[in-house]
């Protein structure tokens, strides 16, 4: 008995149980805020002295659904109002749900066709030092060209979002296939650009987060899942996703309170420190690549 729970809750590589929590806490964390969960991941595992595997990259993938459910549960109403939408009793949820979609098929096209090319040339601790800094410095030039404009936290509902928006948006959230990047950062630059408000752009942000990473945490389950359980086990797994939604809940919480008081200049600076740590690493001789 104690070796069958042993084997369950222990990782068949080099990776213990402590280590799936700790990458659940840091990809919960930063899933959503707009600093790139790729790059922490990546010196997580650098600092966990982990190797890379197939079945390591997709548990990294795969706790990613812990950080979805966070966001299915915060927004449950609006989930419900798009639900209601496609059985026909809301005609606003209807529309909300088709500039989701509208908004995810850039990168579900793109994501088919550059995907091989990215992980083969930019999946590099590099890549992630430079679009951490140059992320940074497009933050706090954002920030300061609105406050030149005398602009507030104001702007238009998500309501008042149109198909078009949603496309620039989507558009935005490709470039974000750049590791260190972040997602949540080009999703929300590109609703500011279009004329959202702070709290409508986080909010479209998280919501076409659900179909975007539940797309590529399905994609990676059904590819690699029995790899993933053979080597890993499901113990770290569970733990790995329940830290991912729980954390994800905290942060969620606190960034949407943050941004609507105080401007995203924090960000940017935090990149900037972070991509300054990971040439430190580089330099300490990390090489990552997947």
């Amino acid at each position: 008995m104690i070796d069958l729970f042993t084997e369950i809750m222990y990782m068949h590589c080099d990776m213990t149980i402590l280590d799936s929590l700790v990458l659940g806490l840091v990809e919960g964390l930063t899933e959503y805020l707009p600093v790139s969960s790729t790059g922490h991941l990546i010196i997580t595992q650098y600092l966990l002295g982990l190797g890379k595997s197939t079945a390591l990259d997709a548990f990294e993938i795969c706790i990613q659904g812990g950080a979805i459910l966070a966001v299915l549960g915060l927004y449950f109403k609006r989930v419900s109002e798009m639900w209601a939408g496609v059985c026909g009793k809301n005609p606003a949820g209807l529309r909300m749900l088709a500039n989701i979609i509208v908004g995810f098929l850039p990168a579900a096209i793109i994501g088919v066709l550059c995907a091989g090319l990215i992980k083969e040339y930019l999946f590099n601790a590099e890549t992630v030092m430079l679009t951490w800094a140059l992320g940074g410095v497009v933050i706090l030039l954002y920030v300061r060209a609105r406050e030149k404009q005398g602009k507030d936290f104001g702007g238009k509902a998500l309501e008042e979002l149109n198909w078009k928006g949603s496309l620039v948006v989507g558009f935005m959230q490709c470039i974000a296939m750049i590791p260190g990047t972040s997602r949540s950062l080009m999703t929300m630059l590109g609703g500011l650009c279009t004329g959202l408000s702070v709290a409508a752009a986080v909010e479209f942000s998280f919501l076409l987060g659900l179909i975007t990473l539940g797309a590529a945490t399905c994609h990676d389950a059904m590819k690699h899942g029995s790899a993933m359980v053979a080597e890993l086990g499901w113990g770290p797994i569970i733990a790995g996703t329940f830290m991912a939604w729980l954390s994800a809940i905290i942060a969620v919480k606190w960034m949407v309170g943050y941004l609507n008081r105080h401007s995203l200049s924090i960000f940017g600076w935090y990149r900037i420190a972070a991509a300054i740590v990971m040439l430190l690493f580089v330099l300490n001789g990390m090489e990552v690549a997947y």
